[in-house]
């Protein structure tokens, strides 16, 4: 394998070995590394509707999607937020020839509250923003990139950056493929890489494992139960877990229901459920022990959003359940549910609405009794369609009520996907994009700190850094708690 510093503004030719369980290929790989003079955030659509609300999702998806984790993790020895997205040429939003997906890296600089011009890794060659990438840093400090395919039609690829805690220039270390990245660094280990590969159109779930981000294990199966599963997971300590639900055989993806959990705590060598029995790998039926809910029996779907953990290592699912995929009304109420392990049992509470499948946030446990949920809950200028008006909710008694706390409003377009960073900073609490929700459009990109104050990354660059815009607060709402409906209503 030949591994090359990407000089800035340079294009260069790789090669790259791929997994042994791969055949071998040598192949050019046309990464950049300029610097781009804005941030401009990739607008995405999939699955025509034929209807009013014209696709089955659509909008600004640079942070998308949900399954792509994490896109961010803040370094507290460079006091900086690192941050990967899907970005696009200033005229894509003008003809889908136009409209190519460029894999963006940059940070905030909490020292000086400015950000660099952000920098082209690579132009992907789609329009696709399931290629989005995802982020980790490791114990040096080195940013690695994990840039997806989506399916098989296109290669994966995995860049390290020549020096730590800097995002000018990058090795590309392997390319090969893989969908849905989901890598952790695990201090002292290495990495334990979560990720989907598809087998004859399933997505099946996989884990992977390395010490230094070149030499690999063989992919390990995880679950392959019907046509698959979507996931997404997160670390604690030195424990991984994962949420997922299943893909029947009959409606696919379009009818994913069911929602299951498990963790390791050595390294990916054994998964347990919540309880902490050991699992029979890989999982392959429906009724299995990493069940938490099955949502098939009641007739309802299941879209997953985050995955944390309280103190004392507990997980909580955030996830929004749904009667049909479809965009519109008619599957409504779209109902954010949390699901927590007591340590005996898990709870499960909903009563927060929105009008999407779609509509993504996350969830920060502050305290064991102090939960902040910053999603696009209130409908937006394009209601029905993916996102809207940010929102950050807050209880202080593990979901059973929430307060309201408005981030955005009078907006142009949906803000979307609103993603947690890895060892979140209050300054940089979430970053998320925005965009039309039923026409091709300019997409912006945000952050929020945890006061609640959102600010806009510069759109246009005329210096090599910039002070992101802060934009005006919304007015505070009257206080009035919205209450948990009893358990029985959780269908209504």
């Amino acid at each position: 394998m030949v591994r090359l510093a990407i000089p800035v503004s340079f294009l260069v030719a790789v090669s790259a070995a791929v997994w042994a369980a791969e055949p071998a290929a040598t192949t050019s790989s046309p990464a950049v590394c300029a610097k781009d003079d804005g941030y401009r955030g990739i607008w995405y659509s999939n699955q025509p509707s034929g209807d009013q609300f014209k696709y089955k999702y659509s909008g600004g998806l640079g942070t998308y999607c949900a399954k792509h984790i994490p896109i961010a993790c803040y370094a507290d020895k460079a006091d900086k937020t690192f941050f990967v997205y899907g970005g696009m040429p200033k005229d894509g939003h003008t003809s889908k020839a136009k409209r190519m997906l460029l894999i963006m890296v940059s940070y905030y600089d909490h020292k000086t509250g400015l950000v660099p011009r952000p920098t082209i890794l690579m132009d992907k060659k789609t329009a696709d923003a399931h290629d989005n990438p995802t982020i980790m840093l490791d114990e040096q400090g080195h940013v690695w990139v994990f840039v997806a395919a989506h399916g098989t039609a296109r290669p994966a690829y995995i860049f390290k950056s020549v020096r730590p805690y800097d995002v000018d220039a990058f090795q590309l270390v392997r390319k090969t493929n893989f969908s849905y990245p989901q890598p952790w660094y695990l201090d002292g280990r290495g990495f334990l890489f979560l990720h989907t590969r598809y087998v004859e159109g399933r997505r099946q779930l996989y884990a992977m494992t390395s010490e230094d981000g070149i030499d690999w294990t063989e992919p390990r199966l995880l679950a392959a139960i019907d046509r698959g599963h979507y996931q997404i997971s997160w670390r604690h300590g030195n424990k991984v877990g994962t949420a997922f639900n299943y893909h029947p055989q009959k409606g696919g993806l379009n009818a994913r229901t069911n929602l299951y959990y498990m963790e390791s705590r050595d390294f990916g060598k054994t998964w347990r459920n919540a309880r902490g029995n050991k699992l029979d790998l890989p999982l392959r039926s429906v009724d299995n022990e990493a069940l938490v809910q099955d949502y098939k029996r009641l007739k309802r779907l299941a879209y997953l959003k985050d995955l944390t953990f309280d103190p004392l290592g507990n997980p909580i699912i955030l996830y929004v359940t749904s009667r049909g995929f479809e965009a519109g009304p008619k599957n409504s109420p779209r109902k954010w549910m949390t699901a927590r392990w007591t340590a005996r049992e898990w709870e499960l509470t909903g009563l927060i609405r929105s009008d999407n499948n779609y509509d993504t946030g996350c969830l920060h446990v502050e305290k064991r009794d102090l939960w902040r949920l910053i999603a696009p809950t209130e409908r937006g200028p394009q209601p029905f369609n993916p996102g809207g008006e940010v929102i950050a909710w807050t209880t202080d008694n593990q979901a059973r009520s929430w307060h309201k706390h408005p981030l955005t409003m009078g907006s142009e377009f949906n803000h979307t996907y609103v993603r947690r960073p890895v060892n979140a900073d209050p300054a940089f609490y979430a970053l998320w994009a925005d965009g039309h929700g039923r026409q091709p459009s300019v997409s912006r990109l945000y952050f929020a700190d945890r006061e609640g104050n959102v600010f806009r990354l510069p759109p246009v660059m005329t210096q090599e850094f910039a002070r992101p815009e802060r934009l005006p607060k919304p007015p505070v709402p009257k206080p009035r708690p919205v209450q948990t409906r009893p358990a029985g209503d959780l269908l209504e």
